[in-house]
């Protein structure tokens, strides 16, 4: 992708659009989202032999859903996301959490949920330690896959009418539904497809109440305010082997989920600004926490996990609207349903199909999203055979294809679902790459100008060992040199002081590796308070090459343009990791 790109977006996640509109997609969001959110919690307890606790179970999930969106969208400190992600339930959890209401009942499943929310709220401080597993080839093929968990379910909903309803009401309920979505989306204005998913929905209700498929009974019977019936479950603190023997189930399901919110997390920062920037890990940290925050508020309440749902990234990107109010506004629709039976009834009386019809245009669009962020990783054939191996296993076993005599019961099910059994192939395959790749040399030391002799020491005898010249050992150093004293200025800068001596400074790792003819330095120190990007730097220099003339202190990033042949910055909250790579090539090569 041009560096200069622009994309179609109206309002970028830090600006702020009208509160009506903001209000209208959020409400948008929710009515979408609505359905699954229930169903699975509904699914959930029943199976789990708890319907004294169905309507307490399904009001908390609401209520904690609601908290969460808006929780994401918020960021308070290190929690959130700052970006559009709704949260729901999601099918992931069914069977653990079905297990843990037929062996303890519902304060066993909120004692295990909080325990394994606590688990996951840890993980996020250390996310940078899963940087080399947990990359863009993974995260991309997860997403690609979030759709081949979720088309089966919608294909079915098209079929959701009753005998007695005509033939026609679904099929073509579907239809205006679809072809209202698409037509927008590909001729409509701006302002038009801003609106595009509730004109869908009312089109395709419309032609649905007209069929008669619309249940207007439902909404007729439900209560306009009130409490559900049921009451809280509280915890269960005996902690006895039923316990002990289901926890760790539940701490492996919610990592599998903590996969699929790094996604969701890539994907929406990719769609969120006008022009495209690097990843901001410390946000996607902040989702995982936010995830876990709000599993935690889920447990204490009393139901079933939550998890980041990717609709957000297709409909931020056919609105163009990204601003962090409409998550907000998501969130505070979901608390509202919770509490007003008449508007949840409302929305659950949506047809099957017209919700389906909705959903399916978005997920391909969600499937293209995550088809970019492989690509965009740059493609080789070792990310290609990783990306289509473990994309085609998880939609072999999404259905039910491959051996399911011996997967089908295997670990609960827990295969069963594409997604799981993707990205666990997806985490295997680079972890076994990293396994098996060479180790690489390791520089210790400072981030401090005084270390420059060594580290030009160091890289000279990384390459003699590696067999290059004379040019290629002066490019390394080049490269070393100038990409410390760009992390270096970055500390200065932020706190004013070139005192090496201050608390603040700094340890340094560089990992230096051969690979593909070349050499790849991995640099990895504590991160400073400077939020700026050098990848996203490095980017606009490129775009306007007239700023290099007006900003003395882009040398060393004008250099290191020049000598590498690709730079990549990842921001965690405790680590700063930038990886470059530089060609043995007889001539030095420019960009990044």
């Amino acid at each position: 992708m041009n560096p200069g790109a622009r994309s179609a977006i109206r309002y970028e996640a830090d600006e702020t659009p009208p509160a009506r509109l903001a209000f209208g997609l959020g409400l948008q969001l929710a009515v979408l989202s609505i359905n699954s959110v229930v169903l699975v919690a509904a699914i959930v307890f029943r199976a789990g032999g708890a319907e004294e606790s169905l309507f307490w179970g399904v009001f908390a999930t609401v209520l904690a859903c609601g908290a969460a969106t808006a929780l994401q969208a918020l960021r308070l400190g290190r929690v959130g996301a700052g970006y559009v992600v709704l949260t729901g339930t999601s099918s992931t959890f069914i069977a653990v959490c079905v297990t843990a209401l037929a062996e303890g009942g519902p304060a066993m499943l909120a004692t295990l949920v909080v325990v394994s929310s606590l688990v996951q709220i840890a993980l996020s401080t250390r996310l940078s330690l899963l940087r080399r597993v947990l990359t863009p080839t993974v995260t991309g093929t997860v997403i690609m896959l979030l759709p081949v968990t979720v088309m089966p379910i919608l294909f079915r909903m098209l079929h959701q009418t009753s005998p007695d309803d005509p033939a026609a009401a679904g099929p073509v309920s579907a239809f205006v539904t679809i072809a209202a979505l698409i037509g927008i989306g590909l001729k409509g204005t701006s302002t038009l497809r801003l609106w595009a998913p509730a004109i869908g929905v009312v089109a395709g209700s419309l032609v649905a109440g007209w069929f008669g498929i619309y249940d207007t009974g439902r909404v007729a019977g439900a209560a306009w305010f009130g409490l559900p019936e049921g009451r809280w479950p509280g915890l269960d603190l005996d902690f006895g082997p039923a316990f002990w023997a289901l926890l760790p189930g539940f701490v492996f399901v919610t990592l599998i989920g903590t996969t699929k919110s790094i996604g969701v997390a890539v994907a929406i920062q990719r769609v969120s600004w006008r022009r495209p920037r690097a990843v901001d890990f410390r946000s996607v940290q902040g989702t995982v926490a936010g995830e876990g925050a709000g599993n935690l508020l889920a447990g204490l309440a009393g139901t079933m996990p939550n998890t980041p749902y990717p609709i957000g990234v297709p409909i931020t990107e056919l609105t163009g609207v990204a601003a962090r109010s409409v998550g907000v506004a998501a969130g505070a629709v979901f608390i509202v349903l919770a509490f007003v039976p008449k508007a949840l009834a409302l929305i659950l009386a949506i047809p099957g199909p017209v919700v389906a019809a909705t959903i399916m245009v978005v997920m391909a669009m969600l499937f293209v999203a995550g088809m970019r962020e492989v690509v965009q990783s740059g493609a080789d054939y070792r990310t290609g055979l990783i990306a289509g191996v473990s994309f085609w296993t998880g939609a072999g076993f999404q259905a039910g294809m491959i051996f399911p005599e011996f997967f089908s019961e295997f670990a609960g099910g827990l295969l069963s679902n594409g997604m799981t059994a993707g990205g666990l192939m997806a985490i295997l395959l680079t972890a076994l790459t990293e396994l098996t790749g060479p180790r690489g040399s390791r520089f210790r030391g400072w981030l401090d100008r005084d270390e420059l002799p060594r580290l030009h020491e160091f890289l000279g005898a990384f390459a003699a060992r590696g067999g290059w010249g004379a040019d290629m050992e002066g490019r390394l150093q080049s490269v070393g040199e100038e990409t410390l004293l760009t992390l270096l200025r970055r500390d200065e800068e932020a706190d004013g002081s070139e005192d090496r001596s201050s608390p603040g400074r700094r340890r340094l790792l560089l990992t230096a590796r051969k690979e593909g003819g070349g050499a790849v330095l991995e640099f990895v120190a504590g991160t400073g308070d400077d939020d700026a990007n050098l990848q996203d730097r490095i980017a606009l220099l490129a775009e306007q090459p007239d700023a290099e003339d007006r900003i003395e202190q882009e040398g060393s990033l004008r250099l290191l343009r020049h000598f590498a042949s690709s730079i990549r910055h990842q921001q965690f909250h405790n680590a700063d990791v930038v990886t470059v790579r530089v060609d043995a090539a007889a001539s030095s090569r420019g960009g990044s």
